[in-house]
């Protein structure tokens, strides 16, 4: 029966699923999108929203923490300096996969693109998170422009 397992096999042993995990999450943090199957991009997901609150906290302890796991120190110094502060106002949801129509050619596996979400060149834009939501509804109404409120159609009365 299976209870409480973390993460899935992904038919390899232990140490291996977790050096490739954390090649991986060493290369997202690396090049901010990668192309992966669908089973490791959801196991990646949970290990790499990790990392960006560790580098959210940005503390010593938590910087020797993410080194256990990031294993470029070049990379972990761009997680604690460049995505940490970058989704300081975000809580959760930092990382996005969209799945591919196409498969891959040799086992017919299904593929997805795992992608950090506020970065520059991303494929869909990320919905903004609450607190720059209600700081952008601010500014509009500086502008002159009346802010569209979630639920409400232009037009509509309400009895």
């Amino acid at each position: 029966m299976r209870k409480r397992i973390a993460f899935r096999k992904l038919s390899r042993t232990t140490a291996h699923k977790w050096a490739m995990l954390r090649n991986m999450v060493t290369s997202l943090i690396k090049h901010e999108r990668i192309v992966t199957t669908v089973p490791k991009a959801k196991e990646l997901k949970h290990i790499a929203e990790q990392m960006v609150t560790l580098a959210k906290k940005g503390t010593l302890h938590h910087r020797r923490q993410a080194e256990k796991v990031v294993q470029e120190t070049a990379m972990t110094t761009k997680l604690f300096e460049v995505l940490g502060p970058r989704y300081q106002d975000r809580q959760g949801g930092y990382t996005r996969i969209l799945q591919l129509s196409k498969r891959r050619k040799g086992d017919n596996a299904p593929m997805a693109v795992m992608e950090y979400v506020d970065r520059p060149g991303e494929i869909r834009a990320a919905r903004p998170p609450k607190a720059r939501r209600e700081n952008l509804a601010d500014v509009l109404r500086e502008v002159g422009i009346e802010p569209i409120e979630t639920g409400k159609v232009e037009g509509e009365d309400t009895k």
